[in-house]
């Protein structure tokens, strides 16, 4: 059975504000193979052979052999001379520059020299490889345009030990990222960075930088982080293309880490296989996503997805494995892009971590739709303003809330700081409490 992976493995399966899980990818190889090549050579060489008569002639006589031999040299000489008028005196007298013979003639060798004329242009075209049939540039091109912003992004998670001893456990996980402005904004999927304590950026110079998350969205599966060192100097920026504009069968080349950042800044190519494919990801949660196939890997996850003339067209999330090759996905970019300024403002935390509660759920069990609470961290927003474990968040403002994704979007309107209040449904009633908000 096909299933789709990504690069972080995570140990649950709630949905949240702060924390979003992902499956990991497992490894994928693809191999190409042909059967027939249209432009091999599919001549075939034939001996030729000349059978002689060995028949053994009776001699004649001397008189019959000098009367021959005096008659082939007469007729050579006279073909000579007949030649030599035909192809070089008479073509170039003006009586038989007016005969049809001549004027045929003519047509015919201007015919010729246009038909060489254009095989020799299609020749010059087509010996320059594109991944676009009409102004578009090499893959070569479009790897030294593009390769530039992208970058790798090495995570650090701290997570507990089985053991009571107060000990930890580092987890380290890589992706990529891509550099949309010369500040140090890197867009990138939010499975990459989900949970990292530690963020580390590597630019294709082999230069490294610590980053920050900035902010995110946990439905999209995308994220902004920032690099924070100072002085440093972004070796290259995207260029957003408009995934709306794409077609099935158009060329796209993807460009990240596959496996590690021991293959940092792998190419690879494909063409568009569909669009708009309504994929299921994760938990029966179904995002619309761009499929190629283009090979993508572990590692090139948050990495661009770009079209013939450079531009990020998406941002490679998944593959589909499970014994499918060729099947990998991208978010499209002008899904991301109408949220790039709001994912650059620096996020509001909640301290929450929260599961959907549906329709269906709602029935089911006689409650409201929302945002069930599955864990408070202590210390946090959440957990001053009173919220607990199995609370259902149907209000958060003045914005109704029926899933993570409402949460998520009405926490975004706010700043650090700011106090707002939060309808929860407990024991079978409705409570409202007040939280002041934190980054």
């Amino acid at each position: 059975m096909s299933e789709f992976n990504n690069d972080n493995d995570k140990k649950n399966n709630i949905k949240s504000t702060e924390e979003f899980p992902m499956s990991n990818y497992s490894g994928y190889n693809a191999s190409h193979s042909s059967s027939y090549d249209e432009n091999a050579d599919t001549s075939y060489d034939y001996e030729v052979k000349t059978v002689y008569n060995t028949e053994k002639k009776h001699k004649s006589s001397k008189r019959i052999a000098s009367y021959i031999a005096v008659g082939l040299i007469c007729s050579i000489i006279g073909g000579t001379v007949s030649g030599i008028t035909s192809f070089y005196i008479l073509p170039k007298t003006g009586l038989f520059k007016n005969t049809p013979l001549y004027q045929d003639i003519s047509k015919a060798n201007n015919n010729q020299n246009t038909n060489n004329d254009s095989t020799n242009n299609g020749a010059s075209v087509s010996a320059s490889p594109t991944v676009a049939s009409s102004g578009g540039l090499t893959v070569s091109q479009i790897a030294k345009k593009v390769g530039p912003s992208v970058v790798g992004v090495s995570t650090k998670i701290e997570t507990s030990s089985n053991y009571d001893f107060g000990d930890s456990q580092e987890e380290e996980g890589v992706g990529s990222g891509i550099i949309i402005d010369k500040q140090g904004y890197i867009l990138t999927n939010y499975h990459v960075i989900s949970g990292a304590q530690k963020i580390t950026i590597t630019f294709n110079n082999k230069k490294t930088a610590t980053a920050k998350v900035v902010n995110y969205d946990a439905s999209l599966d995308v994220a902004v982080i920032k690099v924070t060192d100072a002085n440093v100097t972004m070796p290259g920026v995207a260029e957003l293309g408009s995934s709306s504009e794409s077609q099935v069968g158009d060329p796209v080349v993807a460009i990240g880490n596959p496996m590690g950042l021991e293959f940092f800044g792998s190419v690879t190519s494909g063409v568009i296989s569909a669009l708009n494919r309504q994929v299921n990801v994760e938990n029966s949660k179904t995002q619309t996503l761009i499929q190629t196939d283009a090979a993508i890997n572990s590692g090139n996850s948050g990495g661009p997805l770009v079209n013939s003339l450079g531009q990020v067209i998406g941002i490679t999330s998944s593959k589909l494995t499970g014994g499918a090759e060729g099947i990998g996905f991208a978010i499209p970019i002008d899904l991301v892009k109408p949220k790039i300024s709001s994912l650059t403002k620096q996020m509001v935390v909640l301290g929450v971590s929260v599961s959907d509660v549906s329709k269906d759920d709602a029935s089911q069990y006689n409650v409201p739709q929302g945002a069930e609470v599955a864990k408070v961290n202590p210390g946090s927003s959440a957990s001053k303003a009173g919220l607990e474990v199995g609370d259902i968040i149907t209000k958060f403002g003045d914005q109704t809330v029926k899933s993570t994704d409402d949460l998520n979007a009405a926490k975004s309107k706010y700043n650090a700081g700011d106090k707002v209040d939060i309808q929860v449904y407990r024991d079978s009633s409705t409570k409202t409490l007040s939280a002041t908000l934190s980054n």
